[in-house]
């Protein structure tokens, strides 16, 4: 099974460079999409090894990166049976990819992390909006998603060629869910650790929260 790990990036120069090497030091293929960074992400993941790296002129949003993503894998016709997502920022560990490739050698089709089970560390506004809207989802699906708003997450290819994607921002998370469970696709989770450091989160709880459930509503 041919698993490529995509690393959508803003302003990650600091971090993109060890990732890709721990996930590289895995014999695992990496794309890398530089979101308009203003920064040295995009050299850095050059220099780590990345297999490719996709740029935006402008920072356009993680779903507007991702959508590119998978058109490059798709038009480029790449030896892909599946992708796994990892954000940037250090927030996922490279140890855990393991998890979600057995599970995708198991037949599973879609797997997202579950931070909740273990959420130490994990901002108290975060973690009621994590909550809330797992919640909401999970009644909008009928399957019970434990953690929808975490980005480690994989995706046989299969499924993300059907998918008719739309947003732009961070309600790609939730879009990718529901879309891929409204196509008949079960949405398995996995246990993974919940890792916060001191850098700062590029979502707003509560803006971005607001622009979640206002896209639920309209799916």
């Amino acid at each position: 099974m041919k698993v490529w790990i995509v690393i959508p990036a803003f302003n990650e120069g600091k971090t993109i460079e060890i990732l890709v090497r721990k996930v590289k030091d895995k014999s695992l293929p990496v794309i890398v999409i530089d979101d308009g960074s203003q920064d040295n992400t995009y050299s850095k993941a050059l220099e780590a090894g990345a297999d490719t790296v996709l740029r935006n002129k402008k920072n356009l949003g993680k779903g507007a990166s991702l959508r590119k993503v998978f058109t490059y894998l798709i038009n480029n016709n790449l030896d892909c049976d599946a992708v796994i997502i990892m954000d940037a920022d250090a927030q996922h560990l490279p140890e855990e990819l393991d998890l979600f490739i057995e599970k995708l050698k198991k037949g599973s089709h879609f797997i997202v992390g579950n931070r909740l089970s273990f959420p130490l560390g994990m901002p108290l506004i975060r973690l009621i909006t994590n909550k809330l809207m797992s919640y909401i989802i999970s009644k909008k699906i009928k399957q019970e998603v434990p953690d929808t708003q975490c980005g480690f997450k994989a995706i046989r290819r299969e499924v993300f060629e059907k998918l008719s994607l739309k947003t732009s921002k961070y309600e790609i998370d939730s879009e990718l869910i529901i879309k891929s469970a409204f196509l008949g696709y079960r949405i398995e989770s996995v246990p993974i650790k919940s890792v916060y450091r001191e850098q700062r989160s590029n979502i707003n709880p509560f803006w971005d929260t607001f622009r979640f459930i206002r896209f639920i509503l309209t799916v």
